[in-house]
């Protein structure tokens, strides 16, 4: 509906009339807020959800200077976080803030009633009403009005998604737990709290505060978590660059936290108001140059997430999404990056570095991991634990392969010629399979026989019997006497 008379347009369906484009501040204004009260009497809506809200440096229509407050301050007197995604606001409270975007204040939303009307507050007092009613008598109001309805399939302020495809991170148990752990981690880090475009708090967390500002929180507030940006102030003032757009924030001496967007015509102002802050940091506005840590949409108390705004993506954020596809059990290709001088060897699978520890990575023995695999090399292995907290994903080489320890248990009795590997104080160590990465078993002291006198050094070729295999612990027990013994007993006799 729009207060233009279509027969006030060419052939281009240009408006050529004598209407001004701005709000009259009068009866054409209460014209505008009179039709919307009569679709919504009509649509059965007694309230109607704030969504998508944008305040501050957000300016609609450009024609009317912003005022103070952005036209909200008598609508939400507990403050600006009031106007945040899925308030509820009486018909009059939402009439009130139409008339706000009328006369282009500086804030403006979306209005809906879940599946019976929306309100959208167009550019050049374009207003579109959607209702899933014909609402025939709230039609002849509007006209009896002096305004001008005309059907359209659509609004072209219907909300669309920066990427439908883009799965949005919410602040779910998950993500609080891995809040915790980053604080533990760093000590302190900087929550970004952003209720509404263009509008935001900071909260600087640690383990004492971290649960009394999440109660704080606006609902279906954006976060983003940031390192401890805040340093020196001098040094924070000489890292202004010399042009550029960026978010300035600061610490006054009471801990109040204060942010501000600036390009380089204002530095000179802000870095004046940095004389008596305490702390202060800059954060980049341009795209992929300065991003936080991983970042976060507030779910509603149910935990459903029905904010429908994004955050952009970082690098946290896709490990947190590839996470997610992964489960306990599933075997995954990947390709070995690093081989750890500690001895974890890390493994690239789909852009998320994994990592094998040393027992992972075969049944049978080695010395080095470098002995298993090498950098480079593509290998498949199966998820032990999918950690989401620290997002981890330890990997086993060996699960997916067939476990051979159970053969070796079939051996019991046998009697096998193998190599001395390791002498021990309690015993040595013998090889008994004719291989590099052979099995080896323990011949105790107490199982050597040492009548003969000689004395056995590595590399001696040694007659020993497998008396025990134990699954559980994965060892072998070998008996020098006893293969001596059957050897003997299987002589004939003169």
């Amino acid at each position: 509906m729009t207060k233009y008379d279509p027969a006030h347009r060419d052939e281009h369906g240009r408006y050529t009339g004598a209407e001004d484009t701005v709000s009259d501040h009068g009866p054409v204004e209460d014209a505008y807020l009179a039709a919307i009260a009569a679709f919504a009497e009509a649509a059965g809506a007694d309230q109607l959800e704030i969504r998508e809200p944008q305040t501050g440096g957000f300016v609609h229509f450009g024609l009317e200077p912003p005022v103070d407050g952005y036209g909200l301050a008598d609508l939400f007197p507990a403050g600006p976080a009031g106007f945040h995604d899925g308030a509820l606001v009486p018909i009059a409270v939402g009439l009130e803030l139409v008339r706000s975007m009328l006369r282009d204040n500086g804030a403006w939303c979306r209005l809906e009633a879940e599946g019976a009307l929306t309100v959208h507050v167009g550019w050049d007092q374009y207003l579109y009403i959607g209702s899933n009613l014909p609402c025939e008598t709230a039609l002849a109001r509007t006209r009896a009005l002096g305004l001008f309805p005309e059907r359209i399939d659509a609004s072209p302020y219907d909300f669309a998604p920066d990427d439908a495809a883009y799965v949005q991170r919410p602040a779910d148990a998950d993500f609080w737990a891995r809040l915790h752990w980053t604080v533990i981690t760093h000590r302190a880090v900087f929550l970004e709290e952003v209720f509404a475009a263009n509008a935001s708090r900071w909260h600087r967390l640690t383990r004492d505060n971290i649960e009394t500002v999440r109660s704080q929180l606006a609902p279906r507030s954006r976060l983003a978590v940031w390192p401890d940006l805040l340093t020196d102030v001098d040094k924070a003032v000489a890292a202004l660059p010399d042009e550029d757009l960026v978010e300035i924030v600061w610490e006054d001496e009471d801990g109040q936290i204060t942010s501000t967007v600036v390009d380089e015509t204002q530095f000179a102002a802000v870095t004046s108001q940095l004389a008596g802050a305490r702390a202060a940091g800059v954060v980049s506005m341009y795209a992929g140059e300065d991003l936080p840590l991983f970042t976060a949409v507030l779910p509603d108390s149910d935990g459903v997430l029905r904010a429908r705004w994004q955050t952009e993506p970082t690098p946290g954020d896709r490990d947190w999404a590839f996470l997610k596809t992964l489960r306990r059990g599933q075997v995954v290709t990947g390709t070995v990056t690093t081989i750890a001088s500690f001895g974890v060897t890390f493994v690239d699978i789909g852009g998320f570095t994994a990592m094998i520890n040393i027992p992972e990575l075969s049944w049978r023995p080695f010395d080095h991991p470098s002995d298993v695999v090498s950098v480079g090399q593509e290998v498949t292995a199966e998820v032990l634990d999918v950690d989401m907290v620290r997002e981890r994903v330890p990997l086993s080489l060996r699960a997916v392969e067939e476990d051979p320890w159970p053969q070796v248990a079939q051996r019991i009795g046998e009697v096998v010629i193998g190599p001395v590997t390791k002498i021990v104080p309690f015993g040595v160590f013998v090889r008994i399979e004719d291989r590099e990465d052979g099995f080896q078993g323990l011949v105790h002291t107490s199982e050597l026989d040492e009548s003969s006198g000689d004395v056995v050094e590595v590399g001696d070729a040694l007659t020993v019997k497998i008396i025990d295999v134990d699954l559980a612990r994965r060892r072998i027990a070998l008996s020098h006497v006893q293969a001596l013994t059957s050897a003997t007993e299987g002589q004939p006799c003169d």
